[in-house]
């Protein structure tokens, strides 16, 4: 278990699925090396970008141990422990602490929402209970959104609550409220989003990015950058990016599909769309390009691109 802060891009690996749905474990462990092998300072597993919503509770602390094998210490590794009730969350933490994680991050209970502060705070106490990591509170509207001054109460009064992923929006100025709130306790805000945000996030103080892991490298590139002081080359990258973040931001995300074309995974295949393909053929022409396009700042490559006609075969 790390000691060392949190900072930078924690990645988070997609959670592939075989066509009949089940989860494809070789292809889990392969998207982990290539997390790793793209420069990632860290591994997030499993939040939104992983589906974890689509998974059951004996897969996900199946997995958690998987996260936490395969990556073997190469990078610190987050577990996602958040729950439908204190109960729930304080089971997935209990587990990701026997484990060794490295940290945990929890939004708030995702059917519905809280009844008040009183049982947010115990939703967060129940996570802290079982634990001697760090807690990051995640803030998305999937859970339920806190304002700066219930995250300055939460890190204030649970003892392990030391980060915040802000993603709820507008994200930038939630990042600025966070930490001016929040003091000194706080050890870092990381931004979400895939890292749309992330050239306006930076200049505000953020701590790191947690995108889904599809292009790792390029963000990491991103980062790297904007960790330099090289603003020039930062909005070079993000430029290549640009259209990527459009097209998700049309169409939700890609992450199985651009990880298949960059041959990590067997199958885009998803749970929720096993035969309902989301992507027209005009969706597949733009993904062709944008990839040609970013090809140029992948660092993780093993096979070639598939492209054209390759590219849409399933």
């Amino acid at each position: 278990m790390s000691q060392r802060a949190f900072r930078g891009v924690f990645t988070i690996p997609s959670t592939p699925f075989t066509a009949d749905g089940s989860i494809d474990w070789a292809d889990m462990r392969r998207v982990i090396d290539f997390c790793v092998g793209c420069g990632a300072h860290g591994i997030v597993w499993p939040v939104n970008a992983s589906s974890f919503f689509a998974l059951t509770d004996a897969e996900r602390l199946a997995g958690m141990r998987v996260m936490v094998e395969h990556t073997a210490g190469r990078v610190p590794v987050i577990l996602g422990v958040q729950g439908v009730s204190d109960a729930h969350a304080a089971m997935f933490s209990a587990r990701a602490a026997e484990l060794g994680a490295d940290g945990v991050i929890a939004m708030a209970p995702y059917v519905q929402e809280l009844e008040d502060d009183a049982a947010v705070l115990r939703y967060f106490r129940a996570i802290d209970a079982a634990v001697e990591q760090p807690i990051i509170v995640q803030n998305h509207t999937r859970g339920m959104v806190f304002d700066a001054a219930m995250l300055a109460r939460l890190v204030d009064q649970i003892e392990h609550v030391e980060y915040i992923k802000e993603e709820a929006f507008p994200a930038t100025h939630r990042l600025t409220a966070a930490l001016a709130a929040c003091g000194p306790k706080l050890k870092g805000v990381f931004g979400g989003a895939g890292g749309r945000y992330l050239l306006l996030e930076h200049r505000r103080g953020v701590a790191g990015q947690m995108p889904g892991c599809h292009v790792t490298d390029v963000v990491v590139r991103l980062w790297n950058a904007l960790e330099a002081g090289d603003r020039r080359e930062a909005k070079r990258i993000y430029g290549r990016l640009a259209p990527l973040f459009a097209l998700e931001t049309l169409k939700g995300t890609y992450y199985p599909e651009v990880l298949r074309r960059r041959q990590v995974i067997t199958s885009a295949c998803s749970r929720q769309t096993v035969n309902h393909p989301s992507r027209d053929a005009a969706d597949d022409e733009a993904l062709d390009d944008i990839l040609q396009d970013l090809e140029v700042l992948f660092t993780w490559r093993e096979k070639p691109l598939l492209y054209g006609s390759a590219a849409h075969l399933k």
